[in-house]
Formats: structure tokens, C-alpha cells, sequence
């Protein structure tokens, strides 16, 4: 190898070097999310909401808000997360990203994920010719969770008494 040519490989890999070094700016960063801003919905609810809540009980209290340019009611706290009430209890909580299950099932988890978390999950198919999702039913006495999937991964997670997350699947219906 002549010096022309060593010398030449070298300013190279100084210069591949140097590209990618340096300070990263702050918007390349990924910021972890901090764990207490996860908010887990279990078969029970969330941590200061119940199924079977009444609207009155969760307005007193503060946590159910009427006041927001929303399709509905809102939960102070849990901008991710849609209250579904019957009779003035509510039997179901629509939940997108990042609120997860007790066992990390989330909208984005793989199907296979919820499967194996929730190994008596029932498969529920949307109606043909429809634009609906399908559905993964996994229930746990009178309640349930109910994700709804592409095929691939989860889009939606339901949680709440297990007929009316059926029910809901079934009609089509969403939070609005």
C-alpha cells in the first residue's frame, strides 16, 4: 500500500469517526418514562377507580370530569383512558398506550404476548366487510379484558365486567 493511499484510507475513518461524534441534540434523547407515570388497569380498575363506581361517586371525588371538550366524560389523571358507564356504573374503561395490564400487555404488545399471558384467551372475529378490529377475550370470572388487534399487534385495550366488554364487541360500539 503507497502513503497516498494509507494516508487517504486514514482521513477517512477520522472523518466516519468525527460524524459521529459530538453531542446529541436533546430531541434524538429518548426519555425514559418515569414508573410512576405507568398507569396499570387491572380486572379491579385503575388505583382510585372501580367498576361498579357510580358517575356521582367519581364526580364528588373529583376524578370524573364532565368539564372537557371530550366525547364524554374524562378520568382527572388519566388523559389515556375513557370511562363507559350503564345505568350510572361504570362497567368498562377504554385504555390506549401507555396503559398497561398487571402482567405488561399494552397497546403495540405483539398477539403472541397476550396469548401467552393470558393462555385461555378466546379469539373473537370482527364481522366480515366491516372496518372493526378483531378481539382477544380473556376473562377471569364476571370480568375481563378485551384486546383489540389488527392481527398482528394490540390496538385497544377494554377492561371491565366481561358482559359488557362482549356486549361492546359484539354491537361495535366505541367510548364516543
Amino acid at each position: 500500500m503507497k502513503l497516498r493511499q494509507f494516508g487517504f484510507i486514514a482521513a477517512l475513518l477520522l472523518a466516519a469517526s468525527a460524524s459521529g461524534s459530538g453531542p446529541m441534540p436533546p430531541e434524538g434523547i429518548a426519555m425514559p418514562e418515569p414508573v410512576a407515570s405507568v398507569t396499570v388497569v387491572d380486572l379491579d380498575g385503575l388505583a382510585d377507580v372501580d367498576f361498579g363506581d357510580t358517575e356521582a361517586e367519581l364526580t364528588r371525588r373529583g376524578i370524573l370530569r364532565t368539564d372537557v371538550d371530550a366525547c364524554g366524560p374524562t378520568l382527572a389523571g388519566h388523559a389515556m383512558v375513557s370511562p363507559i358507564f350503564i345505568d350510572d356504573r361504570l362497567v368498562l374503561l377504554w385504555a390506549g398506550d401507555p396503559v398497561r395490564t398487571p402482567e405488561g400487555i399494552a397497546a403495540g404488545a405483539p398477539i403472541a404476548e397476550v396469548r401467552a399471558a393470558y393462555p385461555t384467551v378466546r379469539e373473537l372475529n370482527a364481522p366480515q366487510g366491516t372496518y372493526r378490529l378483531d378481539g382477544l377475550l380473556a376473562r377471569d370470572g364476571d370480568r375481563a379484558y378485551l384486546f383489540l388487534h389488527d392481527g398482528q399487534a394490540v390496538q385497544k385495550i377494554i377492561a371491565g365486567y366481561a358482559s359488557w366488554a362482549h356486549r361492546l364487541f359484539v354491537e361495535g360500539h366505541g367510548p364516543c
